[in-house]
């Protein structure tokens, strides 16, 4: 059992990883860092304007992204220290969008849901956001762009520009929801075992 500490400053929670979970995660998601690795929490870097290298890490990520049919993806979820995301709306021929440098200026409202994260597979929670947001950003011709969005987009965008901060969701979600779920269908609390050893 590995345990690792949610970083929240509203509570604190231990996420525990079941040792059953452990080899699951070595078989999905090879090109996509996950819980643990350092890179998780550090602030990534803005990236002064996209070039080849720029077009190189987007290719990478939108491989990585369709391979696990994931919806969004940061920089930091492959290894790179920069302030990328790419996200695409769980909706049939939705594109790719991209948007590097983002900043969410304006939020307003409230939403909760479940969500997941491809560094974290199998883990889900609950996560309270921003119902509309705006973010500002440059294209991949360093152009900028400025873009309204809500709901599930919203969700989404917050999602990856929090982790170019090193913030995961288990530092927003409400603790009593965090669980499991594993392809064999079955269901482990990702805080029963931890919540003893909490100070």
């Amino acid at each position: 059992m590995i345990t690792f500490k949610a970083q929240s400053p509203k509570h604190s929670v231990a996420v525990e990883i079941p040792d059953l979970v452990r080899p699951l995660w070595s078989r999905r998601y090879p090109d996509i860092v996950r819980l643990g690795d350092p890179v998780l929490r550090q602030v990534a870097r803005p990236v002064p304007k996209p070039d080849a290298a720029t077009r190189q890490l987007v290719e990478r990520m939108k491989t990585a992204m369709r391979a696990e049919r994931g919806i969004g993806l940061a920089a930091p979820q492959v290894g790179v220290l920069e302030r990328v995301i790419i996200y695409r709306l769980p909706e049939e021929h939705a594109p790719i969008h991209v948007v590097v440098n983002p900043r969410i200026v304006s939020a307003r409202g409230e939403q909760t849901a479940v969500e997941g994260c491809l560094s974290l597979p199998y883990l889900h929670g609950e996560v309270t956001r921003a119902h509309e947001i705006i973010v500002k950003g440059m294209d991949m011709l360093g152009r900028p762009i400025k873009r309204r969005a809500s709901d599930m987009e919203a969700r989404v965008i917050q999602h990856e520009v929090d982790h170019l901060d090193g913030i995961l969701f288990i530092d927003r979600a409400d603790p009593d929801t965090l669980h499991w779920e594993l392809p064999e269908a079955i269901e482990v609390s990702a805080t029963d075992e931890a919540t003893d050893s909490l100070p």
